[in-house]
């Protein structure tokens, strides 16, 4: 812990820790989950300058590593450790026969040209290449990373080892194999989710208003498919600062990605008004979505939000203290490992297309993602309400989400580490 401020590392460690209360881990299990089973480490040069790398492989038991890279000056080691956990258990969630990995690269990717780029992508291939596969781990996009990054890392790993492998890497370009549907999934999801949860609580769609923290890939698609599914999508911010539409009546999303990709930032949207980035927390909505980076919503934050809900569309955006501080408040918060799994859902979806030689329809794609997200959140439901002693109340909430989420994944990861014995 650094200046009071807990590390990510720090932060999965306590998630995990808290568990223990309600899954009964041997203690030697306890000590392999607690590390990941292996850590790449590197220094990638481009340019004359050497860059960080990394690539944390946390636990393989139900199936092949699985997870993003990310480029990002504040990457750090502990970061990439804790990503890869949470990737264990958010793939263990949705019950896709994978394990967890994370990888990514201390640099601030705008700076770089588009040949430096391509450079560095290539040299972070070339570390990886003897500890990944498509059937031992499998790389995807991440903060700041994209289709084009996974192509030319793909191109890099199949000059090495000599034949083609379109399955070691997903979130790939239509024409090397990738998959309909996946560049929205992870929103799609998420949306999945919040409507599965209002509807237990029996809140309408259409009186709903969203704020969204992170106007990437997964905050614009969360978004966009917010708004469609009729839900007032009322501010969005970015790393620049943020907008509110007048009178809460909701902005209309595609026009304000437009307006973003003219000036780089949401910042000046006609017909909403400007926001600092701190004022998100303090706004009137029903749900707030952090869809950035993780630690966004500290003790804080949490004891001044305004929103009576939470999903996590990023990773790992809220501390183990907010947590704590949001149950008390009667303020409900989907977990990450259950809000964003649509994004490694839709890439399982993907392998499997690439080791079988298909290519689904984008409806199948669709379908398949809503059984699977449907699914996980009904199992986490029943085990919310086991661990209620019946129904679910926000004002007198014993556990918070995360509890009964991580329950159902921890126990999965410790019984197919059981079956395998103690040798590994």
């Amino acid at each position: 812990m650094v200046g009071g401020i807990m590390n990510p590392w720090e932060q999965a460690l306590k998630q995990l820790e808290q568990v223990k209360a309600y899954v009964e881990i041997p203690e030697t299990i306890y000590r392999r989950l607690a590390e990941p089973q292996n850590l790449i480490k590197g220094e990638l040069e481009v340019g004359g300058k050497k860059y960080p790398a990394w690539r944390s492989q946390h636990n393989d038991a139900r199936g092949p590593y699985k997870g993003g890279i990310r480029f990002h000056p504040k990457v750090s080691e502990d970061e990439v450790k804790a990503l890869s956990m949470w990737m264990t258990f958010k793939c263990a969630t949705v019950d896709i026969p994978y394990g967890g990995a994370k990888g990514g690269v201390a640099v601030e990717p705008r700076q770089l040209s588009k040949a430096e780029l391509e450079a560095l992508s290539r040299a972070y291939a070339r570390l990886v290449t003897p500890v990944i596969g498509e059937k031992r781990d499998i790389p995807a996009p991440d903060v700041n990373t994209d289709g084009q990054i996974m192509a030319w890392m793909l191109d890099e790993y199949e000059k090495a080892v000599g034949y083609k492998a379109p399955g070691t890497f997903t979130g790939k370009p239509i024409a090397l194999g990738g998959s309909l549907g996946r560049e929205e999934a992870t929103g799609q999801g998420g949306v999945q989710i919040l409507k599965a949860l209002l509807t237990q609580f029996k809140v309408p769609v259409a009186t709903t208003t969203v704020a969204v923290q992170g106007f990437g890939n997964v905050g614009y698609w969360f978004a966009r498919l917010a708004e469609a599914a009729g839900f007032k999508v009322v501010a969005v911010f970015d790393s620049k600062g943020g907008i509110v539409s007048e009178d809460l009546t909701g902005l209309e999303i595609e026009a304000v990605m437009t307006h973003k990709q003219k000036v780089g930032k949401v910042v000046g949207y006609k017909g909403a008004k400007d926001l600092a980035s701190e004022e998100l927390w303090s706004l009137p909505v029903t749900v707030v979505v952090p869809a950035a980076l993780e630690g966004v919503i500290d003790k804080e934050v949490a004891e001044k939000l305004q929103a009576k809900y939470v999903v996590e569309m990023a990773n790992g955006p809220v501390t183990p203290a907010a947590d704590t501080v949001l149950k008390e408040r009667g303020i409900v918060s989907v977990p990450d490992v259950l809000a964003n799994a649509g994004g490694v859902t839709v890439s399982y979806f993907e392998w499997v297309q690439n080791l079988q030689g298909q290519a689904w329809d984008l409806e199948v794609v669709q379908a398949q993602l809503k059984r699977h997200m449907e699914e996980a959140f009904s199992g986490v439901w029943r085990e919310w309400e086991r661990l209620e002693g019946g129904q679910v109340n926000p004002a007198t909430l014993k556990v918070g989400m995360r509890v009964p989420t991580y329950t159902i994944a921890v126990k999965r990861v410790v019984e197919a580490m059981m079956l395998r014995g103690n040798s590994r």
